[in-house]
């Protein structure tokens, strides 16, 4: 493998994503499906130095269009999977690999991307991190529709917690069925753009809903 010369390397972000902020955090994913995989390879891609992945699940045949996943990855745990991805991409990122589903007194970064599916473990995963978390950036996707969520002072922390609701109430379709890539890259680069401003100490949006579709998009 040839030497990188790691100032080249990040020259042409240096002045929009200061990763000297970042030195002494860890950036936790939770969840590496749809969203979470491609928020992790831009992070990795990014340079982020410490990155911990959290996911219980298994990449099966349903996950390779609409996540992205490698057919060499069946059957592998998802973390795996991504964690071989990301030092493929950057061999200097340190990777923390935790298969197995989120739990209340897991030890997490200060910067959290949570990218579940269900709204109770969304909610679970809040109120676990919420005294921790410097940021907390939250991705949900249906087919088109977009929505990031930002947690960064306590306007946003009361905003979020009236987008919990219980998962009863929430559309029970196949995730399969209403997944794509390119939704999940728009997202992802949403998210970690939001970070990327935050580092920066400029404003962030607590919420921005966008619809690919008809090119909607809304911000608070």
């Amino acid at each position: 493998m040839p030497e990188i010369d790691t100032e080249v390397r990040y020259s042409r972000q240096k002045d929009l994503v200061p990763l000297e902020t970042l030195q002494d955090k860890t950036v936790t994913v939770i969840g590496v499906g749809a969203i979470g995989r491609q928020v992790a390879i831009q992070l990795a891609a990014m340079g982020v130095p410490k990155i911990q992945l959290i996911d219980f699940d298994t990449v099966e045949t349903g996950n390779l269009a609409a996540q992205g996943f490698f057919e060499s990855d069946l059957g592998k745990p998802k973390v795996e999977a991504v964690a071989e991805l990301l030092k493929s991409i950057n061999s200097e990122v340190e990777i923390e690999v935790v298969n197995d589903r989120f739990r209340r007194r897991m030890n997490t970064g200060e910067i959290i991307f949570c990218c579940v599916d269900d709204m109770d473990i969304r909610d679970l995963i809040f109120t676990a991190t919420q005294n921790t978390a410097v940021l907390f950036i939250d991705g949900r996707m249906s087919a088109e529709v977009l929505r990031v969520l930002s947690v960064f002072n306590l306007d946003s922390q009361n905003h979020y917690r009236t987008t919990l609701f219980s998962s009863e109430d929430a559309y029970r379709g196949s995730c399969t069925a209403k997944t794509t890539i390119y939704s999940s890259n728009v997202a992802a680069g949403i998210m970690t753009g939001t970070m990327a401003k935050w580092l920066r100490e400029l404003p962030i949006d607590k919420d921005v809903q966008y619809n690919l579709l008809t090119n909607e998009i809304s911000v608070e």
